[in-house]
């Protein structure tokens, strides 16, 4: 699996995010505290906040928090919403044909480990067994 640039500024804000004190986090403090450029953190803010897995409030005191408990927001929630559902129905020629079934078993692999990560596992540094 290959993870854009975009994907993991996302991953690292939504972990900012869960780690945080209750309340609204400042964009600001996000893209330092993470090493993410403003300009392209106010865009996958936006695109979270689209989704409903943050919310948002402008103003002095505004900022940006989680729209569910980091319980329920898993890696592959937020990978979804970046870099969409990756449509994979590769079929190859004569010998190599069983290639296809490795790769749809690798893909099967990497979705289950990613929806049984939460936000809070991150936050935690406590990683659930990984199967």
């Amino acid at each position: 699996m290959r993870i854009s640039a975009r994907t993991q500024y996302a991953l690292r804000a939504a972990a900012e995010l869960a780690a945080a004190p209750p309340g609204p986090v400042p964009a600001e403090r996000i893209a330092s505290s993470q090493d993410i450029p403003r300009r392209f953190l106010d865009n996958i803010l936006l695109q979270l906040r689209r989704a409903g897995l943050i919310e948002s409030q402008r103003g002095p005191e505004g900022g940006y928090w989680l729209a569910r408990p980091a319980t329920e927001i898993t890696l592959a929630d937020i990978i979804v919403v970046v870099e969409g559902v990756p449509s994979h129905s590769e079929r190859f020629p004569g010998v190599a044909g069983p290639l296809a079934d490795v790769w749809t078993a690798l893909r099967a692999y990497e979705n289950t480990t990613l929806t049984e990560i939460t936000l809070a596992h991150i936050a935690s540094g406590s990683l659930p067994p990984l199967s």
